[in-house]
């Protein structure tokens, strides 16, 4: 019963969707100068997610790679948000920043649901929708129709500092004044 309310309230709310244009990479296209490219083995650009990485699968974070980083890059942030979320912007499933320049890709699931401190690899997670530091799988309303998954990397030519793991708003403020490049890949998710 529950299940089939959610579809009726999904099928609703079918067309309440902020859309790419709210994207955060969407906000600062057209000032910089390098673009990246981002990409999975898993799936391809505005194709399908495989389930594992849903939360009607694993929960695990997809493998993700990314090139074209400027000579002066910093550091890195990969932001995910999905864009087809019934609100008026886009939900935020994950902040990872104070990535090195030389980490190009994270591998499938290694980016934990809950990550406290700083990781092995040097980068940290700031706070997804839910107020978690980590990965937040895709859960889309059921009937809602296909949403939008935008993984977006952005490079830095500086290494922002946060004392506590920053929400969308205080890490886009702090790394406006820094972005030198920026690249997305869009995966997508349904629950019929």
């Amino acid at each position: 019963m529950l299940t089939s309310m959610m579809r009726s309230v999904g099928q609703t709310l079918r067309s309440v969707r902020p859309g790419v244009a709210m994207l955060s990479s969407s906000k600062f296209s057209g000032f910089l100068g390098y673009a990246l490219t981002v990409s999975s083995s898993a799936f391809a650009d505005r194709q399908p997610m495989p389930v594992r990485f849903t939360q009607d699968g694993a929960n695990l974070s997809p493998p993700l790679q990314w090139e074209g980083l400027p000579p002066q890059t910093q550091s890195a942030v990969l932001l995910v948000e999905d864009a087809d979320i019934p609100l008026l912007r886009p939900l935020v499933h994950l902040i990872v920043h104070s990535i090195p320049p030389d980490l190009t890709e994270f591998s499938e699931g290694e980016i934990p649901l809950r990550a406290v401190g700083t990781m092995q690899g040097g980068w940290a997670c700031g706070r997804n929708a839910v107020g978690r530091p980590g990965w937040m799988a895709p859960s889309p309303p059921p009937g809602h129709g296909p949403h939008r998954y935008a993984f977006q990397v952005f490079a830095l030519n500086a290494r922002p500092r946060f004392a506590h793991p920053p929400g969308r708003a205080l890490l886009l403020r702090t790394i406006r004044p820094h972005l030198i490049a920026q690249g997305r890949l869009i995966g997508t998710y349904e629950r019929v």
